[in-house]
């Protein structure tokens, strides 16, 4: 009999589910087979020409769309833990995705204990350069970050009643390889003059990935976590310190009315929020940084 049990406790791996497995997700997987027994990992995707790469990297495609929920069966009491990066809709103040999501999972009752949310601190709103925490209230304003609360909101209110452990990660600026502003420097956008110009925040890719394990394994239930580095900077001055570290030009420093002028609504949305983000309880998560600001990252780029 304990032969028996043993066995079979050996094809109960853990299984984790992830939506919407791009970059982030991708280095999740990564870090979670550096320092944990590595578990059955799900990724529920909508593009069948990304599965071949999936496998390869030890990841079960399942072919699904949060858009149409009638995919998405495949899920339901697929894993009991989930990660959610998968971005709302582009239209609309609900996140119709996200809604979809906890639907099919609501039908698997109490196969999902835990679950973490990728939010963004745009849900803060703009602060004109005050500080938030976590326990400052949203102001969002732009659609993108209302569809993003009421994601938090649906979210919350559903693992409440499921009794599943949630966490949400408020997430701001994501740098890394290939996700640094080189296209726009080399197309010379203007950025705001210091005076005018907004406080942005930012966390690096592989530290994003880390936390999204650290908020899976040790959150604690129905948590918001400020998931970024707590530098306090200047977008324009951001844009400065990549420009000098990959040799290219510094932007050009102009006004608010010459900048919005200059550039699309999308971008103008995202430089005319200012706040400066405190990320108190990230020692809760115990996956000290790697890179503490954007100038760490920097370095070991000149070093290469």
């Amino acid at each position: 009999m304990l032969g028996m049990t043993c066995i079979s406790s050996a094809f109960r791996r853990p299984r984790i589910l992830i939506i919407g497995c791009g970059d982030i997700g991708q280095r999740v997987v990564a870090h979670l087979g550096k320092t944990h027994a590595k578990p059955k990992i799900f990724a529920l995707s909508s593009s069948p020409e990304r599965f071949a790469a999936l496998r390869q990297q030890g990841i079960t495609p399942i072919e699904g769309n949060l858009d149409h929920p009638e995919t998405l069966w495949r899920i339901t009491r697929l894993a009991s833990k989930v990660i959610h990066l998968a971005p709302p809709q582009n239209e609309g103040e609900n996140d119709l995705r996200t809604r979809n999501l906890i639907q099919i999972l609501s039908q698997g009752a109490g196969s999902v204990r835990r679950f973490v949310y990728v939010s963004t601190t745009g849900v803060y709103g703009n602060r004109h350069g005050d500080y938030v925490d976590e326990t400052s209230a949203p102001l969002a304003t732009s659609a993108r970050s209302k569809r993003r609360l009421d994601a938090e909101s649906v979210l919350r209110h559903w693992a409440i009643h499921q009794g599943v452990n949630l966490s949400i990660l408020r997430v701001p600026g994501i740098y890394g390889p290939n996700r640094l502003p080189i296209e726009r420097l080399q197309a010379n956008t203007p950025a705001l003059n210091s005076k005018e110009d907004a406080y942005s925040n930012h966390i690096h890719a592989d530290d994003l990935a880390r936390l999204v394990l650290g908020a899976l394994f040790i959150g604690k239930p129905q948590r918001i976590v400020n998931a970024c580095d707590g530098s306090e900077q200047k977008m324009g001055d951001y844009f400065d310190e990549v420009a000098t570290a990959l040799n290219l030009p510094k932007p050009k420093r102009l006004s608010r009315e010459e900048v919005r002028s200059a550039v699309s609504p999308m971008l103008w949305s995202f430089m005319s929020e200012s706040r400066r983000v405190r990320n108190t309880r990230l020692p809760e998560l115990k996956r000290p940084l790697l890179y503490p600001t954007v100038a760490h990252y920097l370095k070991t780029l000149k070093e290469q």
